[in-house]
């Protein structure tokens, strides 16, 4: 069986420092957000060469 097209959006996951879109991510949109995602995660930075929280962008 094939899954939906619509079960899964793609976010993008920004730097609350610098401001940049590092990472792109496949978020469940049916089951609702993990609260993990909606607080942020802890992502390394490249521009500032450490880990910095990144919180959830849409295009």
């Amino acid at each position: 069986m094939a899954k939906k097209a619509g079960a899964v959006e793609y976010v993008w996951l920004q730097c609350t420092e610098t401001g940049d879109l590092n990472y792109r991510t496949p978020v469940n949109v049916k089951g609702g957000m993990a609260e993990k995602l909606k607080a942020g995660l802890k992502k390394y930075c490249p521009r500032l060469r450490k880990h910095t929280l990144h919180k959830i962008k849409r295009k």
